[in-house]
């Protein structure tokens, strides 16, 4: 059984196989659609304000 996920750029349908040389992308092109994001800095991870002192924390 063969196991498909969705292209994170077009959401077409992958084949999750050795055979699919892009995966988890449809394409080379979705792929570098998806680096030049990173590039561009569209993706972002969301940062915890700490404390300057950890010290301050207990």
């Amino acid at each position: 059984m063969t196991t498909f996920v969705n292209c994170p750029t077009c959401q077409a349908k992958v084949a999750w196989t050795p055979d699919s040389t892009w995966r988890p992308f449809c394409s080379d092109r979705c792929k570098q659609i998806d680096l030049g994001a990173w590039a561009e800095e569209k993706y972002t991870i969301p940062a915890v304000n700490l404390p300057e002192d950890p010290k301050q924390a207990e």
